[in-house]
């Protein structure tokens, strides 16, 4: 991870206070952050934190980066006390019953500071959760009388259990056929194909035969040409001879 210069410090604490000023949550300065400069939304945060501590003891280093610590001081809330505790989730149950959510309940009652906002949104929902428990282990239950079986009662639910057994057979049968046809046509298809390559190998094989065979008659075919044309050469040559003689 590459380190932390003073631009990219300053660039930060410039997107908190622009975050505060428009009353929106960090999480936004610190996600549009990590996104620039390629880091992680939670080490960006941690960075934060851990800086804001650092100048506060630095304030040399504080004034050459020019940030205001002012603007970056971390809102501390008290708790709640019972009193505060009924008023807001009378607060919230009222507005909500005006049309309003919770979320928007507890915005209007933060007055737009989201950091508070969230803050009432969870009390409240603490609250309710912890009520609805409460009710919870309020309630008595009753242990229902236990129904007793009849023999014709006992029969249908014996023939019922036999019933979805052979259903569970059967389908584990067909799903087994269906699997076994699928190889079965798998390797017919496999099969079927390697034939193929094999008949166009014949086919190749017979197409050079008769390519070679071809030219072996032709070949034979000179010869015989040739074989003709020489004896036609020396029969014409004796009778030449012949008459050459009978004139002598």
């Amino acid at each position: 991870m590459n380190i932390w210069n003073n631009q990219e410090v300053k660039s930060l604490f410039q997107s908190v206070e622009e975050c505060k000023k428009n009353q929106k949550s960090l999480k936004n300065a610190f996600a549009t952050h990590a996104n620039r400069f390629k880091r992680k939304p939670n080490s960006v945060r941690n960075y934060y934190y851990m800086e804001v501590e650092n100048l506060k003891q630095d304030k040399k280093r504080c004034a050459l980066l020019g940030i205001n610590l002012s603007l970056h001081e971390k809102s501390l809330f008290q708790n709640f006390d019972k009193l505060e505790e009924e008023k807001l989730v009378s607060q919230i149950d009222t507005l909500q019953k005006q049309g309003l959510s919770v979320r928007s309940a507890c915005l209007k009652l933060s007055n737009g500071d989201l950091t508070l906002m969230t803050r009432l949104q969870n009390k409240y929902q603490n609250i309710k959760r912890k009520q609805d428990s409460e009710k919870k282990d309020n309630i008595i239950m009753f242990r229902q009388n236990r129904k007793i079986l009849t023999d014709n009662d006992i029969t249908s639910l014996f023939m019922g259990l036999v019933r979805l057994i052979k259903k569970t057979a059967m389908e584990d049968a067909m799903e087994k056929a269906q699997l076994s046809a699928t190889r079965n046509l798998k390797q017919a298809l496999s099969d079927l194909e390697d034939k193929n390559k094999k008949i166009e190998l014949l086919e190749k094989k017979l197409e050079n035969m008769k390519y070679e065979n071809e030219k072996l008659l032709n070949l034979q075919k000179d010869k015989n040409g040739l074989l003709k044309a020489r004896l036609l050469s020396v029969k014409s040559n004796g009778t030449n001879l012949d008459k050459k003689f009978k004139r002598s």
